[in-house]
């Protein structure tokens, strides 16, 4: 046999070899990507699985969580998950000269007519407080408005007080008193503090 020829045909063998593996590389990827697909359809709606046990929350982080969820649907006008946050029988105490608002139903037209009027809604929270005793609580806080109200730019600020009761394991808002503080002067302090001299 000749010897020119040996190492070419060695060459083509394993080039050859060399080709089949690649391909059964790719037949292979080919194939796990597929199954990975199947699992993922199969799995869809099951909970992801962790091993990282999750922690409950204290009832003061639940407030503190039911306070900033209903804020932000408040801002952006999420209606199903500010309802989520207030009890059915809830009681709305406005910061205008108007009667209390009693129940969910009553105040949800009052929030759509007056959301419809803003845009670029800003609503931070700040000095928050809260207490517990059993199923009930409360908290207050400040807080500072901006957006545009028919169409003009608008500030203000104010307090809220929330009184929350637990029902069936879940924090609810059961009253909302809200009051609009008095514009004070960029260079005045808030009572108790000093001035920078």
């Amino acid at each position: 046999m000749d010897q020119s020829k040996r190492p070419k045909s060695a060459r083509a063998v394993r080039a050859a070899l060399g080709f089949v593996l690649c391909v059964a590389v790719l037949f292979g990827a080919a194939a796990q990507s597929v199954a990975q697909q199947k699992d993922k359809k199969n799995k869809k709606g099951a909970p992801a699985s962790s091993s990282t046990p999750i922690v409950p929350l204290s009832d003061e982080q639940q407030i503190d969580y039911l306070v900033s969820t209903m804020l932000g649907a408040w801002q952006v006008g999420d209606i199903e998950k500010l309802h989520q946050c207030y009890a059915d029988d809830v009681t709305i105490v406005s910061s205008t000269w108007n009667p209390p608002v009693i129940s969910w139903n009553n105040y949800l037209p009052l929030y759509q007519q007056q959301r419809a009027r803003m845009t670029q809604v800003r609503m931070d929270r700040s000095n928050s407080f809260m207490r517990l005793n059993g199923t009930s609580a409360w908290a207050t806080y400040q807080w500072d408005f901006s957006g545009t109200v028919d169409g003009q730019p608008t500030v203000s600020q104010g307090h809220t007080t929330l009184v929350m009761e637990k029902l069936n394991g879940k924090w609810v808002i059961a009253l909302n008193h809200t009051s609009v503080a008095e514009a004070r002067p960029n260079n005045m302090s808030a009572p108790g503090s000093t001035q920078p001299h």
